[in-house]
């Protein structure tokens, strides 16, 4: 029986990641990456030589069976995603609950998250937060950003780029006024950027940004808190 190794990634900064995760990428029988093109860069870094396969959202389905018959046959598999935890918002999931239902070991290597970096360095309430990754584009995302203006809790939110403002915009259309948000965007990388501040004066701030780029995470403090 073989073992399912799901393997966090850098955020951005090649440096953030550990010795542990590179001596498994290292001696896995092959490493499942979510963008073969994109996890080269890494691997190069690191100088690990081990073959790779493509494992992404539009082949994740019909790849899981592949994934575990070479798990059957006694073969160790490193899962990656282009960035951050494998299974939060990317690929992964599917794997690990057909590794658990067949009786393989699925094992977690830690490492970079930009959901508890961007939470960490909010300077917004962490002890209880709920996670909504990307909303829907459509249908039903009206309703989500209903249930998030009402929410007591921290909520964190990714978004991209073609939609930051949109959203800004829409958090505050539901929100009051004084709810404390921070946008972050570009986490570890030389750009690094935390718009913090009241939604208003966010908002106002994300419309007048020359030069916005990257990927998102929006932090949106609880209806209750004030600063």
């Amino acid at each position: 029986m073989g073992i399912l190794y799901l393997v966090a990634t850098p955020i951005g900064n090649l440096a953030d990641f550990s010795h542990r995760a590179v001596t498994i990428l290292k001696t896995v029988d092959v490493i499942a990456c979510e963008d073969t093109r994109t996890s080269t860069r890494l691997l190069q870094h690191y100088n690990i030589q081990t073959p790779t396969l493509s494992f992404h959202q539009h082949n994740e389905h019909r790849k899981v069976a592949a994934l575990m018959e070479r798990l059957d046959n006694g073969q160790n598999i490193a899962l990656i995603s282009d960035a951050g935890t494998p299974g939060v918002s990317d690929p992964g999931f599917l794997a690990a609950r057909e590794a658990h239902r067949k009786g393989h070991s699925v094992c977690a290597i830690p490492g970079a998250s930009a959901v508890l970096v961007a939470l960490a360095a909010s300077g917004l309430p962490c002890d209880r937060f709920l996670f909504e990754g990307f909303l829907p584009v459509k249908k039903g995302r009206a309703g989500r950003l209903d249930a998030i203006a009402g929410q007591d809790s921290t909520v964190i939110l990714f978004e991209s780029v073609h939609r930051i403002q949109k959203l800004v915009d829409e958090l505050a259309a539901r929100c009051d006024e004084n709810r404390m948000v921070a946008v972050c965007r570009e986490l570890t990388k030389q750009f690094e950027e935390i718009i913090r501040g009241r939604i208003g004066d966010v908002r106002e701030k994300i419309a007048a940004h020359s030069n916005v780029k990257g990927e998102f995470v929006v932090i949106v403090a609880g209806k209750n808190y004030s600063e």
